[in-house]
This record gives C-alpha cells, structure tokens and sequence, in this order.
C-alpha cells in the first residue's frame, strides 16, 4: 500500500492584528498617574472640588459665619482675626478694637460652583459697607467692611464688584470697604465656630444674626445649599 501524502504545513508567519495606536483598546495596568486610588479617568463626580480662599470683614462674624454656610459653593467657613499687629489675639483683644485687628471670616469654596463675583454680591448685601467702622449697634474698627484679597485676581475683581453695587443702587450712601492684600488669618477660639446654628436664642442672634440670614435666604433662596 502506498502511504499516505503528508499534508504541507504553511511555514509562512500568521498575521496578527495590528495594534492600537490610539490606545483605545488597551487596558489600563495598576493606578493611573494623576488620580487618587479607587478614581476612574472619566469619573469627573468623584473628583475632590477645586479650593479658592476669601477672607472678608463685615461687623460681627457670628453673622457671616451663618449666612456662608448656607451658600452653595462654600465648602468651609471659619470665624478669625486679620488685619491688626498682633499675633494670636483673643477675643477680648480684638473687642477693644486696640488690636488692629478686624473680626472677618475665611470663606474656602469651589470656583468652579461659586465664582468669587457672585461670593461679594452675597457679601455686600448682607452687611452695610457704607458705615466705617460700625454695624448697626456694633461700633469699633474690629467690626470695620474690609476685603482682604489673597490673590491679583480677587485684588483685580474686588473694585470691579464695589463699582457694580453702587451703580445698582444697593445702598444709599457710598460703599467705603477697605480693600487690603493678604494678611495672616488668626482662627477665632472654639466656641465661636457655628455660634448662630447652637446659639439661635441668644439674644444678639435673635435680633441681629437670624434677620441677616433671612433676609440672605430670601435674596438668594436659588443659591441655598
């Protein structure tokens, strides 16, 4: 018998599929560059938010503080000092009004939510920043309306927002807030974080702090948080 025919094998080299050169196909291997653990490229919800600091005076800190809070945007507020020569001053320093120093809030929010524009509407009509160194009952340059810009750029839009508040006729008289670069931040003591959201009966908040925070509530019921 005759044995059978072999069949050829193909020695010519198998084609493989041409790679990617886009990188739409591959995968990605171990943490991307650039991301937190656990955060997808294309996960933009889950990215931590943008920081811009504000430092602002406007009377009594208690009232900022409470208004702050409630707006869209803010990420934290913390009650201090700025503006005086002394280091680490306390409250009964600052309230002689010898210190230099003024009561304002540091206001840390997302640009990309709240531009810092919109951040001095808020500021300026929920004080007065045509009386120097007074709010109402409260009397002293500690309570004195002062922008402590913390960059060219809040410098740049600061007398930008003052010029647009007076044509619009907010208030009657001249705005007179003090426009200053930065200065160190002094943390006020511990009791004054969120003193209006544990103290709402208090006198001063009853009749001074909640009015503010209504009348920021009415005017801007559509950036509440």
């Amino acid at each position: 018998r005759r044995a059978p025919r072999r069949r050829k094998i193909d020695a010519r080299p198998v084609a493989r599929a041409p790679r990617c050169r886009r990188g739409h196909c591959a995968r990605p291997r171990g943490p991307q560059r650039g991301l937190p653990p656990g955060i997808a490229m294309n996960d933009a919800n889950a990215m931590p938010p943008k920081r811009e600091t504000a430092v602002l005076g406007g009377g009594c800190f208690w009232c900022l503080e409470a208004v702050f809070l409630e707006l869209d945007g803010v990420l934290e507020v913390r009650p201090g000092y700025a503006g005086g020569l002394r280091a680490d001053p306390t409250y009964e320093e600052v309230c002689t009004g010898e210190s230099g120093h003024a009561e304002v809030v540091e206001v840390v929010f997302d640009p990309a939510r709240l531009d810092y524009a919109d951040l001095l509407t808020v500021f300026f009509t929920i004080h007065d920043p045509t009386t120097p160194n007074r709010q109402g009952n409260d009397v002293g340059p500690q309570y004195r309306s002062v922008i402590f810009a913390q960059s060219p750029q809040q410098r740049a839009a600061a007398p930008e927002a003052i010029a647009r508040i007076g044509t619009e006729g907010l208030w009657p008289a001249p705005i007179v807030t003090e426009l200053a670069g930065p200065a160190p931040f002094h943390p006020a003591e511990a009791y004054h974080r969120d003193y209006f959201a544990r103290n709402p009966s208090a006198p001063y908040c009853a009749f001074v702090v909640a009015p503010k925070v209504a009348k920021f509530r009415r005017r801007f019921a559509a950036r509440l948080k």
